[in-house]
């Protein structure tokens, strides 16, 4: 008899659900709007599969009596809470490494996007207002300029490693200064920030970095300054980021997260210096394959006895 296993969005590609359905008795949460009644008709489930946004709380624990582990599609684990994990004795698997590549690409197609101004530019020419003879404000180079991490793990270091055809002077910002990178370590964030013409943020999100970003950083990014948000919208305080921008105490913003998915702050649609897009950094067809083949196989290795692939790390908790 199949494991059952508790789905809570659809994974893609195709492929990745068609394993799951192949292996597994699934219960597929989100095609029903009777939540209470859907986790009742899946008490006896051993498995659940989420993702890094969606999570898995320990009310949602409590209510699958059965459960032994939890498979998530993501690398963010702020949403997962790993302590009710532990004490309940739940193995926990994510996908760390496979969509690096991915989500660094993002980050360097936002950065480029927003510094020669291409969504602007795509407007200016579908409204009509360049044929109307109308000229597009300049944008600026990336080439030579110093740009500042929140963040230097695996998709960080991968991000600094693309940019550095640019020549730009990379800086980071952790609690702690990390041997055997290149870029230069500043403990200060907001001294950081001063001195950086980008600031990306590529950290993890949580109650440690929960409105990191705040007036105060993004004053000293400036008034010519990037922001880049390719991490956990809890990261930047928003209503502070709108008045900066408002006010042009900060030069622009390309954000993929939000801290209320999938709502976005309604004052930045209007803003030609900010740039949206809908938490797709690790969006493509290779990388969601390689995350769900990774979700597939941390379940088949729990199932089978096995260590898991990639467990999610649990010491501390």
């Amino acid at each position: 008899m199949k494991p059952e296993v508790v789905v809570l969005s659809r994974l893609g590609p195709p492929a990745v659900m068609d394993a799951l359905e192949e292996a597994y008795e699934l219960h597929r949460l989100w095609e029903t709007e009777d939540r209470e009644a859907a986790l009742d008709a899946a008490s006896s489930a051993r498995g659940l599969v989420t993702t890094g946004s969606i999570g898995a709380d320990a009310a949602l624990m409590d209510a699958l009596p059965a459960l032994e582990m939890i498979s998530i599609n993501g690398v963010g684990l702020d949403a997962v809470d790993l302590q009710a994990a532990k004490a309940r004795g739940i193995a926990v698997g994510y996908t760390p490494g496979v969509l690096t590549e991915g989500v660094a690409d993002m980050a360097v197609a936002l950065i480029l996007a927003a510094s020669r101004r291409l969504v602007e530019g795509d407007r200016f020419v579908r409204d009509g207002t360049w044929a109307e003879g109308e000229k597009l404000a300049l944008g600026w180079s990336i080439r030579g300029k110093v740009v500042g991490f929140l963040g230097f793990g695996r998709i960080g270091r991968e991000i600094s490693r693309l940019l550095s055809v640019f020549d730009v002077r990379p800086l980071y910002h952790e609690p702690e200064a990390i041997e055997g990178v290149t870029a230069d370590y500043r403990g200060d964030l907001v001294e950081m920030a001063q001195e950086s013409d980008v600031l990306v943020i590529c950290c993890a999100g949580g109650a440690a970095t929960e409105n990191l970003v705040n007036a105060g950083v993004l004053a000293a990014l400036g008034s010519s300054g990037l922001l880049v948000n390719i991490a956990r919208g809890s990261v930047v305080h928003e209503p502070d980021l709108v008045a900066a921008l408002q006010a042009g105490h900060l030069g622009g913003a390309a954000l993929d997260v939000f801290a209320d998915e999938p709502r976005v702050p309604g004052d930045l649609y209007d803003m030609n210096n900010v740039i949206l897009t809908p938490h797709i950094a690790s969006a493509t067809t290779e990388t969601r394959m390689a995350m769900g083949q990774l979700v597939v196989e941390n379940l088949a290795a729990y199932f089978s006895g096995a260590p898991l692939k990639t467990p999610a790390p649990m010491i501390g908790l």
